[in-house]
């Protein structure tokens, strides 16, 4: 018997169970059952505990088998209305046909890039980003995932500028690699790991002239900032819109002082709040900025960092492999989001995400007032949606509630009092009825314990 036959004869098994059109009962339950054991005993068991404790009766060991359009569906067939997107990742839904196509007409070419010839479809999305993004917004690096954008920002501003200090909003979130937890809002992930490279102060998230002071100290000090890196609205702190007038006097701030600005858009971009990007309801443009999630239409993983000529050329000059990697802009990930940048214009999503969104809040608003001992108030703009309670128990309960009634939400990482709304742009407004319909079954039972 070879040393590998078991992983072998194991691989098999699940290659098989992959290629099923339809499960049958006893696969199902099989299925649910070696998905409980494995992600326990392999993955995170504390993941599998925390499952328990958001969910009602057994409902965490229900097991994700496939999408369609704004559903998700488990193993035995049962329909949930997602209204979590993969944390705004879905922005045209699950498995959108005319990307899958996409992916399937390139995968038989080439799937990752050969590195030695010219890689078309690296280049014809970096032109597709020069004309989607704002400004003089014109070269972009393709990566695999939102933190590693940030990571490539963060690198790009120092070899600019030649300083190693930023400036983050607190509750800010912009992902958990090493590079990316130094701008972190938040004690819990980033405390282990300090300290870092350079400093990282801190302002109100919202707040012009707290930047501006932090930058008039800094300057006082001697203490030299390369970047202020932002969420246009923050997400991860429960769906946090600033003033009016805060982007466009923290580009005037910015600018005053020599310091770069970055935007993060990898959650607010592609439409998600009601405009292509989120700086565009400010008509703000960064000197750095990220995208991912919903760039590669819900089908492939794909980031990326983009910047003007002025900037780039540290990436160019003298050594243009300054910053490489092996399979970021692949051209399967390419494939997928140049598809979904068409889509996403000819469909007009941004502009359907701020009239679900108005849609949306209007009648959560009607909500909060009629059950104030749940709510404290509604967040948002477009479908990127904070549901605000007076506690977090709370919370946890409606969300519970809602995933018994078959609808996904989202809780806010950085906020135990937010539950978010990120559901698909297609989403229809029959689903949005639907999911207020189940909605307000689920505050009437947490309201009645209270």
């Amino acid at each position: 018997m070879g040393k590998h036959d078991d992983a072998i004869k194991f691989a098999e098994r699940w290659l098989n169970i992959i290629k099923k059109a339809d499960l049958d009962e006893a696969t199902a339950q099989e299925i649910s059952r070696e998905a409980e054991e494995n992600i326990y005993n392999y993955f995170n068991r504390k993941w599998m505990d925390y499952r328990k404790t958001i969910t009602a009766e057994d409902d965490y060991t229900k097991t994700e088998w496939r999408g369609q359009g704004c559903c998700l569906y488990d193993v035995y067939g049962n329909e949930f209305i997602d209204c979590l997107g993969v944390f705004g990742a879905l922005n045209l839904g699950w498995c959108h046909p005319e990307v899958v196509s996409a992916v399937q007409a390139q995968a038989g070419k080439t799937s990752m890039p050969g590195k030695e010839m010219l890689e078309p479809l690296k280049g014809a999305l970096a032109n597709l980003m020069a004309q989607v993004t704002p400004g003089d917004i014109q070269y972009s690096f393709f990566v695999n995932s939102g933190t590693e954008t940030v990571e490539g920002a963060l690198k790009l501003a120092i070899l600019y500028t030649g300083k190693r200090n930023f400036i983050s909003t607190i509750a800010g979130f912009h992902g958990k690699t090493l590079g990316s937890l130094s701008v972190m809002g938040k004690k819990d992930f980033r405390a282990g790991f300090q300290p870092f490279g350079g400093q990282t102060f801190y302002v109100p998230f919202g707040d012009a002239d707290a930047l501006e002071k932090q930058l008039e100290i800094c300057e006082t000090l001697g203490l030299e900032v390369a970047a202020f890196i932002a969420e246009p609205i923050q997400g991860e702190a429960g769906c946090v819109v600033p003033p009016d007038e805060y982007w466009p006097k923290v580009r005037e701030i910015c600018n005053h002082y020599g310091v770069l600005l970055i935007a993060d858009e990898v959650q607010t971009g592609l439409g998600r709040t009601g405009k292509f990007w989120g700086v565009d309801h400010w008509q703000v443009t960064p000197d750095i900025m990220t995208s991912a999630k919903a760039l590669g239409g819900g089908v492939m993983p794909v980031g990326a960092f983009m910047s003007n000529e002025r900037i780039w050329k540290v990436l160019e000059e003298p050594n243009p492999f300054m910053h490489t990697n092996t399979t970021g802009g692949n051209p399967l990930a390419c494939a997928a989001a140049i598809a979904t940048i068409m889509v996403t214009l000819r469909d007009n999503l941004p502009e359907q995400a701020a009239e679900k969104g108005n849609y949306f809040m209007e009648n959560l608003n009607v909500l909060v007032e009629r059950y104030p001992r749940i709510y404290k108030n509604i967040t948002g703009k477009g479908l990127l949606i904070g549901q605000h309670f007076n506690t977090p128990g709370i919370g946890y309960k409606i969300a519970a509630g809602l995933y018994k009634r078959r609808v996904l939400v989202s809780g806010a990482l950085l906020n135990k009092d937010t539950m978010r709304f990120e559901p698909p742009l297609i989403i229809t407004k029959e689903q949005i009825n639907e999911v207020l319909n189940r909605l307000e079954d689920t505050i009437k039972e947490v309201d009645a314990s209270l």
